[in-house]
């Protein structure tokens, strides 16, 4: 068929034509944007799920509907290595901008400005970095002189409660709020992590209307339980999980419907084995099957035609690149996790048991096993035990 008309966009954070199996997440955000609005209390959100299940494109779409309540509104992606000071400062200015242009009180604004940027100009000693790895000064462009004395004082958490504070009063005032999202939380330093939450639980205490909605790692939940004992009861947590079959068969048919191309069940069928409703499956899947398909029903046939490709284009881009980036003893201990998760499909596996597998002392993996937490391609689920952050990565090592 045409692939120009082609529906499908398996991509990074891109939004899918039909975003299916999200009802719910956006209607409780939905809720929460009407409560804070309304000065009632509620608790920011977190958004957990391996690689590959539609976290960014889920936490985008949030943030499109605290836009269209006009909102301000800021997102970070944090990065291993580097502070969220400049960050969140960059993203609270977005968010102030949005906000800024219908206060009635020019001065009022320059006070939030003159504070925002006293926040972005206070060097702590995580931000001492060259450019090159992500330490270059920034300074929001206002036209204002730095508020001495307020957010300044380098204590992470006590700017993040001064800035937020200020900047929540001012959306306040024009009966919204402000929402802060984060991408890649987990990779959050422990300090910072607790300062982030130190800082949203004093604002949530406050009732300002600030919202901090977070993204990461199925991990991350444990991540925020370490940095502060009540990060538990400061968020509302939501797992992001591949579609249920009714979910996935939406994705692939109502785009299509709406170019008049239909499926028939068995090659619905045959989608969903191969993809098992992962959401980045689903759409890489559904693109080379739109291309390898001759007419409208799409067939069994075309879906088995087109398999091959889509497998070789996630070899290369969604589990090669990965691949690549790991060290031989990294590739190694993937490996043993990949072998012994053969038999119960890719779950978790006790770091002993690849000890063993691989003749190894526990302890002489643990470098291993680190790198590989670091660099985003295994997780540990839970107390002694490692599972992949990208699904069905043990079966695409096993295939090698």
């Amino acid at each position: 068929m045409d692939p120009i008309r082609n529906p499908y966009a398996p991509g990074a954070g891109q939004r899918p034509p039909e975003l299916a199996g999200r009802d719910r997440e956006l209607e409780q955000f939905e809720v929460t944007l009407e409560r804070v609005g309304a000065n009632r209390p509620e608790r920011s959100m977190v958004l957990s799920g391996l690689r590959g299940v539609g976290k960014t494109v889920l936490l985008n779409a949030l943030r499109g509907q605290a836009v269209r309540r006009a909102w301000g509104t800021g997102k970070i992606e944090a990065r291993p290595d580097q502070s969220i000071r400049m960050p969140v400062a960059q993203a609270v200015h977005a968010a102030v901008r949005e906000v800024a242009h219908r206060h009635r009180d020019p001065d009022r604004v320059d006070a939030v400005a003159g504070v925002l940027k006293s926040f972005a100009l206070r060097t702590s000693a995580e931000d001492r970095r060259p450019a090159s790895k992500g330490g270059a000064r920034w300074t929001p462009p206002v036209d204002v002189a730095a508020t001495r004395g307020r957010a300044d004082s380098g204590d992470l958490e006590l700017d993040l409660v001064e800035l937020f504070g200020d900047v929540a009063s001012l959306a306040g005032d024009l009966g919204v709020g402000v929402a802060l999202f984060v991408d890649e939380m987990q990779d959050i330093a422990i300090p910072e992590l607790a300062a982030l939450c130190g800082a949203c639980h004093e604002i949530s205490q406050q009732g300002a209307p600030l919202l901090v909605v977070g993204a990461g790692l199925p991990h991350l939940p444990v991540a925020l339980a370490a940095s502060k004992s009540y990060a538990e009861r400061l968020f509302r947590y939501v797992s992001v999980d591949r579609l249920p079959r009714p979910m996935a068969d939406r994705a692939w048919r109502v785009p299509a419907g709406e170019e008049g191309v239909s499926f028939e069940d068995d090659a619905l069928d045959e989608l969903y084995r191969l993809t098992d409703g992962y959401p980045y499956f689903v759409q890489a899947y559904g693109k080379v099957t739109w291309d390898a398909a001759v007419g409208s029903p799409i067939r069994v046939e075309d879906v088995r035609a087109a398999a091959p490709e889509a497998e070789a284009e996630l070899a290369v881009g969604f589990f090669g690149a990965r691949y690549d980036r790991a060290t031989p003893a990294e590739r190694d201990y993937m490996t043993a996790m990949a072998d012994l998760g053969a038999e119960h499909g890719d779950a978790a596996v006790a770091t002993a048991d690849i000890a063993r597998h691989l003749g190894r002392k526990p302890q002489s993996l643990s470098p291993a096993r680190d790198g590989l937490i670091k660099k985003g391609l295994v997780y540990s689920a839970e107390r002694g035990s490692v599972g992949f952050t990208v699904p069905h990565f043990g079966k695409f090592l096993r295939s090698r």
